[in-house]
C-alpha cells in the first residue's frame, strides 16, 4: 500500500484487516478461541501485566464524568477499563468487529457507551467534543497521520488530552534488529521472508502486524520525535517517551527477557512513542 492511495482504498482495506481483533494472536497464544467473561478477563489481566507501563497514562487522571473517546479498539481491554472509570465514554474503529465486541463487554458488565463504526479520518463528533482523546498503536495504520491528528485536534475542548501511541521510527527493532537481519539476508542472497512479499517495507509491515493468514496490515507509519512534534505542533504542550522492547532471542532461545529493557532501552529506542498532546 502507498501513501498516494486513495483514504477509501486504505479504509476499505483497514476494515477488512482489522475485522481480525488487533490482540488476537495473543489471545489464541493464551488459549482463548472465545469471549466469555473468564477469558475476557484472562486477556486483560495478561494486557496490562505485558504492557504495564501503559497504566501511568490512565490511573493518574481522574476521569469522572469525564467526555472520554477512544479510537481503535482492538480486543476491547483499554475501553472497559476507561469506561469502568465513570468516565462519558464513546469508542470508535474502523472494523466492525471490535465495535461487537466492545459492545458485548458492556453488556456483560452493565457499562455504557456510545460505540461506533468510523473513521479517524472523518471524526463523526463536533469540535471540542472530548476533554480526552486515547489511541494506541491506531493512527499509525490510518495512511494519512496528519489528517488523522488534526482530527483529534478539532474534537479535543481547550485544555484537553491526546493520549497516542505510534511506532517508533528509531527503535531497536526497526534500526538494528530487523535492518541487520535484511542485510544478512540480501548478503546470503535470500528472500527477506519465507512467506511473503521481498520488499523491506512489506516484510517489515508483517513483522510488526500480521493476521492469522500471515498477512501483513494494509499500511503503517513510522515516526521519529522530530516527526512527532511537527504533527502535534497545534497542540499547547507535547511529552513524548519511548516504551515497549523485545526480548533478545537467537535461535529460539530466550537470551534476555523483554521486562530487562523496558526501563532502559526501552525508555530510549522503545518500539513506541508515547504522546501526551495538551490543547
Amino acid at each position: 500500500m502507498t501513501r498516494t492511495a486513495p483514504r477509501s482504498v486504505i479504509n476499505r482495506q483497514n476494515a477488512e484487516f482489522w475485522n481480525e481483533l488487533g490482540g488476537t494472536p495473543a489471545a489464541r497464544s493464551l488459549g482463548i478461541t472465545e469471549p466469555s467473561l473468564e477469558n475476557l478477563r484472562r486477556f486483560d489481566d495478561w494486557y496490562m501485566n505485558y504492557y504495564s507501563y501503559l497504566g501511568r497514562y490512565i490511573s493518574p487522571k481522574d476521569l469522572k464524568g469525564k467526555r472520554v473517546l477512544e479510537i481503535g479498539l482492538g480486543y476491547g481491554t483499554l475501553g472497559q477499563l476507561l469506561a469502568s472509570k465513570g468516565c462519558r465514554y464513546f469508542g470508535l474503529d474502523i472494523a466492525t468487529n471490535p465495535v461487537a465486541l466492545m459492545r458485548y463487554r458492556f453488556a456483560l458488565l452493565g457499562l455504557e457507551g456510545d460505540l461506533r463504526v468510523g473513521s479517524v479520518l472523518d471524526l463523526p463528533y463536533k469540535e471540542a467534543a472530548f476533554d480526552y482523546v486515547y489511541s494506541i498503536g491506531c493512527l499509525h495504520h490510518t495512511g494519512d497521520l496528519r489528517r488523522a491528528v488534526g482530527e483529534i485536534h478539532r474534537v479535543l475542548a481547550i485544555g484537553g488530552e491526546a493520549i497516542i501511541m505510534l511506532y517508533n521510527r528509531y527503535s531497536f527493532r526497526r534500526m538494528i534488529f530487523l535492518l541487520g537481519d535484511h542485510l544478512r539476508n540480501l548478503l546470503s542472497r535470500r528472500r527477506p521472508s519465507n512467506d511473503g512479499p521481498t520488499s523491506f517495507s512489506d516484510w517489515l509491515r508483517m513483522y510488526y502486524d500480521r493476521n492469522l493468514k500471515g498477512e501483513a496490515a494494509p499500511y503503517t507509519d513510522y515516526v521519529s520525535r522530530a516527526q512527532v512534534r511537527r504533527l502535534f505542533q497545534d497542540f499547547r504542550a507535547v511529552r513524548i517517551e519511548s516504551q515497549n522492547f523485545d526480548p533478545l532471542v537467537l535461535k529460539d532461545r530466550m537470551l534476555v527477557r523483554r521486562e530487562r529493557f523496558l526501563n532502559n532501552l526501552g525508555r530510549v529506542m522503545g518500539l513506541d512513542l508515547y504522546m501526551t498532546a495538551t490543547k
